[in-house]
């Protein structure tokens, strides 16, 4: 029997669009219309902006971990957090777990190395591009990176959070993350991660300067495969 996903999530369209790849993904491995057991559990995203435009880090670990007892007691066998940002929080999160996780920036690492790139740049939210979340990952995995500068992230993180979290997408946002990923492009990289779970909805391979690094889907893939190891006997 394949394992049982805990979803911890945050922002809806991202956890929404994992969700969705766990479930379309696994019928393709498993069958027409099979996938693993999934529970997902949602605080509001409210309640998490509280805290981080707070800077209280410890705040949104215990958001998570409340997420993750309720799902322990339902059954999920590990987790996974759609959102790149309160990664920031797994210091405090991991130590109290009940429940073991998949770290979506070392799911995203691991896949820049087997691709063979070098070289990544990092987009998502001012705090989650502020951060040490892939800086930590991609240093362990002998990679490099670069940040868009302070301009850029200004505006991504309003596209983000005035755009893709509400569910919408419009073309000048697509046309401004093609212009700082060119930008990107001709300064060293030679992939970008889309480091915000909404960020997928508007880039991907075919419309993006840089290749693309998915840490949506990638960290979906990585709990199905996770799901559908033997069990320890």
């Amino acid at each position: 029997m394949a394992g049982h996903i805990g979803i911890v999530a945050c922002s809806a369209e991202g956890a929404s669009l994992c969700y969705r790849t766990v479930a379309l993904e696994g019928a393709q491995l498993l069958g027409t219309h099979r996938h693993p057991e999934v529970s997902l559990h949602n605080h509001s995203l409210a309640d998490y902006m509280r805290c981080i435009d707070a800077g209280d880090w410890q705040g949104v670990a215990e958001l998570m971990l409340d997420s993750a007892r309720k799902l322990a007691r339902i059954g999920a066998d590990f987790l996974i957090c759609p959102d790149n940002t309160i990664h920031q929080a797994m210091p405090w999160v991991l130590p109290h777990s009940p429940l073991p996780w998949l770290h979506i920036a070392e799911v995203v690492a691991a896949q820049a190395v087997e691709r063979g790139f070098h070289t990544l740049g990092i987009t998502g939210t001012r705090y989650l591009v502020d951060s040490d979340v892939y800086p930590e990952k991609l240093t362990e995995h002998g990679l490099k990176y670069l940040r868009p500068n302070a301009a850029e992230r200004a505006e991504i993180n309003r596209i983000i959070f005035e755009e893709l979290v509400c569910g919408v997408f419009r073309p000048e946002a697509v046309g401004y993350f093609q212009q700082v990923l060119a930008r990107l492009r001709d300064a060293g990289c030679d992939a970008v991660v889309l480091g915000c779970t909404e960020i997928p909805l508007i880039m991907n391979d075919d419309n993006s300067p840089l290749p693309t690094l998915d840490s949506t889907r990638l960290l979906a893939r990585a709990a199905l495969r996770r799901a559908l190891q033997p069990a320890p006997r």
